[in-house]
């Protein structure tokens, strides 16, 4: 069997700073914890014939499954999605450095990591509805399907930045140009980047937002916990679809 590779040359390699540096390219978890745990992982894996696309594949696998584990009632379902959102963050950052490491890096293999990054924020929310409605149908439902189509849009009006961009013959856009010109959605922007409220509508952030809700279930002996955890996530994505967008159009971000 081939050896495994150092460390420090792994981490060269497979973790690039201008990659972990990025604003918008790296989840704070990632920088936090994941990419120290992930490295070990990657430098068994690259030993192996496993592929890069395969792992991405299991990242999809992981988020969904997160959003279906919510239909577990009490804190069972709350627990599980939790550690297959950290699974998901765990392929999310395999995958691409057993690409950069084996050199397999693929159109498509890009395009299913954006795909399951819309799955499983999306299945997570409507999971999330699912598990308010009492594992039923009716209007808490419909606030978590709502919520998930909130965070789609969300995700979709950034890269749609890059699609705009690439169709008018740009490179991609830096961390520079997304500031706006604005003053006043300038300041706006640094305020709600104080308080970091934006973060839980990502699929990590919310379900550790519903398992907190699932323990106040427990201790309440009812579901309203979890209900207003959803209503507060399906408000502020609401609130930060529009915003998002007018951050993008008043940023050099088209230009």
């Amino acid at each position: 069997m081939v050896a495994a590779p150092v460390l420090d040359e792994l981490r060269e390699v497979c973790q690039p700073q201008a990659k972990l540096a990025s604003r918008n390219g790296e989840h704070w978890a990632g920088r936090l914890y994941m990419r120290k745990l992930s490295l070990r992982f990657t430098r068994q894996l690259v030993r192996t014939p496993v592929t890069p696309d395969q792992l991405t594949w299991t990242m999809v696998v992981c988020g969904v499954a997160a959003g279906a584990a919510l239909a577990i009632p009490g804190l069972t379902g709350a627990v599980l999605a939790v550690i297959l959102m950290q699974l998901f963050l765990l392929f999310d950052c395999v995958d691409g450095e057993v690409a950069r490491w084996k050199g397999q890096n693929s159109a498509a293999g890009i395009y299913v990591d954006r795909l399951g990054a819309y799955l499983a924020d999306a299945a997570l929310m409507a999971g999330a509805g699912y598990r308010a409605a009492e594992n039923g149908f009716g209007g808490w439902l419909s606030i978590g399907l709502a919520t998930a189509l909130g965070v789609v849009l969300l995700k979709a009006s950034t890269d749609l930045v890059d699609v705009a961009r690439a169709r008018r013959g740009l490179g991609v856009a830096d961390d520079e140009s997304t500031r706006p010109r604005s003053q006043g959605v300038a300041n706006v922007r640094r305020l709600a980047a104080a308080f970091k409220i934006h973060r839980v509508t990502n699929g990590i952030e919310a379900s550790l937002v519903l398992l907190v809700a699932a323990i106040a279930d427990v201790a309440s002996g009812g579901i309203e916990p979890t209900r207003w955890a959803l209503g507060a996530l399906a408000v502020i994505t609401w609130v930060m679809v529009p915003a998002h967008l007018l951050s993008i159009l008043s940023s050099s971000r088209l230009r």
